[in-house]
């Protein structure tokens, strides 16, 4: 089964269009990485892709249903592009945000030791297991983003879905960061990823889709680079940096 099937996706912002009859499909298993300029419409289809907006016209699905009415949404992980700022001041720990998790699987409201075990694994997989009594706000922008993985994990996702997740993050824990999604979707976590930094995607994502509200571009990372699709959804010349890996 595909994870992902959009089909013909048109979608707008009053009289202002953001995508143009975009279609593609992500299979169970793979890793995604959308890129394209500031304003190319890239946040607005991972928006759709999950079911967070609906487009004006054309289909969207999620795991074989509509995206909009999709059922299961602890299958899928989001994190936003602001969750550091939009979370930095709660006085929340990490370990309570990862159970937010396990709500959908509570019976009667009450956490199990199932649940108890998930969030625990969640946050060990992660590496943030020494952090659980830490208030999110006193974190590192990098180890926020990892207990809302955590988070995702402890749910049981299917898909985790992620925009510019390391932007403010320092090179050695961006590193680090993707090291950790590369093994996540090793283990069969489908990855769905925007990313400024297209060395970072050529390096990590199985398949690499450009975009510039209309797509230009979709496959493999190797096809990606040899075609002109870069600089046609660019408007200029780019040079892909392939990072060391």
């Amino acid at each position: 089964m595909n994870a992902i099937e959009a089909r013909d996706v048109t979608f707008a912002y009053g009289d202002e269009p953001v995508l143009e009859n975009v279609s593609l499909t992500v299979e169970e298993g793979a890793f995604l990485g959308l890129v394209g300029p500031n304003g190319s419409g890239k946040t607005t289809l991972l928006e759709l892709l999950i079911g967070l907006r609906r487009p004006d016209s054309g289909s969207v699905s999620l795991f074989g249903e509509p995206a909009t009415d999709f059922p299961h949404g602890e299958r899928i992980g989001y994190v936003p592009q602001d969750v550091g700022s939009a979370n930095g001041e709660m006085p929340i720990t990490v370990a309570e945000v990862v159970r937010m998790g396990r709500y959908p699987h509570r019976l009667l409201g009450r956490f199990s030791e199932d649940d108890r075990r998930a969030v625990a694994n969640a946050m060990e997989r992660v590496g943030i297991a020494d952090l659980a009594d830490r208030r999110v706000g006193r974190l590192s922008g990098g180890q926020r983003q990892r207990v809302f993985i955590a988070r995702a994990l402890a749910g049981e996702a299917d898909l985790l879905a992620l925009d510019e997740p390391t932007t403010g993050v320092d090179a050695e824990s961006r590193e680090s960061f993707y090291d950790l999604l590369h093994e996540l979707n090793d283990e069969g976590l489908t990855v769905v990823l925007i990313e400024h930094d297209i060395g970072v995607v050529t390096t990590h994502a199985t398949e690499v889709a450009c975009l510039n509200r209309e797509l230009y571009f979709h496959g493999s990372p190797e096809a990606f680079v040899e075609t002109d699709a870069l600089a046609a959804a660019y408007g200029e010349r780019q040079h892909v940096v392939q990072h060391d890996h």
